[in-house]
């Protein structure tokens, strides 16, 4: 999919990151490049890939200067890290489940939901989020996914963004790469309960139901 759209032809056998979401600075998809010493050599080698998705609202200078961004990315680690330019349905089917884990780090609390990553975890791609949006209810952590921090907030955007990247870091580099890399057979356990902890849960099914029940019965 990737090779058609781009031509890159990316490892399959490497960890393989997605993010697809608006460009929004409070989204921050830009957020694991902050400190290139901390991640340079992974994408450099190959050890890491991402797969970035998304669009700009067009009068969104802000958000424009984070594609282009991202963009300037690609060029950097030509063979690690992807943009799918004109997002759409497709792009996003393909991604929620093609992906290894599932990267979100808004600045909490500004995530209103989520649903990409609901569609991920129904996947068994993991989760790897700031506990915002939907995923303090689903979140067991090195269960079904990881968190990023503690719920930490603070209006300062500096230094909400220091504690975010410093625990964004730390559970990428010591949880999520050892494990998918050392130890397989639990990585495999954790995508069987990131399925089995979301697919009724947060379904459409059970939503529709509990609207019924309790506003029209």
């Amino acid at each position: 999919f990737v090779k058609e759209r781009t031509g890159v032809s990316l490892n399959l056998d490497a960890l393989t990151i997605g993010f697809s979401r608006r460009a929004v600075p409070y989204k921050r998809s830009d957020f694991i490049f902050t400190n290139r010493s901390k991640v340079d050599k992974l994408f450099r080698s190959g050890k890491l890939q991402i797969i970035f998705s998304g669009k700009a609202h067009p009068l969104d200078d802000r958000g424009k200067e984070i594609v282009a961004n991202i963009v300037a990315l690609t060029k950097e680690y030509p063979n690690s890290v992807v943009f799918l330019e004109n997002y759409d349905m497709n792009i996003g089917a393909a991604l929620v489940r093609g992906a290894d884990v599932w990267l979100n780090n808004p600045r909490r609390p500004q995530e209103a939901s989520g649903t990409s990553g609901m569609k991920a975890a129904m996947n068994g791609v993991l989760n790897l989020s700031i506990l915002d949006g939907w995923w303090p209810e689903a979140c067991k952590h090195g269960v079904n996914g990881w968190q990023i921090g503690d719920g930490y907030e603070n209006r300062d955007e500096k230094r909400l963004d220091q504690h975010d990247l410093k625990a964004m870091y730390k559970v990428l580099l010591d949880e999520v790469i050892p494990t998918y890399y050392k130890r397989p057979g639990q990585w495999k356990t954790m995508m069987r309960a990131s399925i089995l902890s979301t697919k009724e849960k947060f379904a459409v099914k059970r939503m529709l139901e509990e609207y019924y029940e309790k506003l029209y019965m």
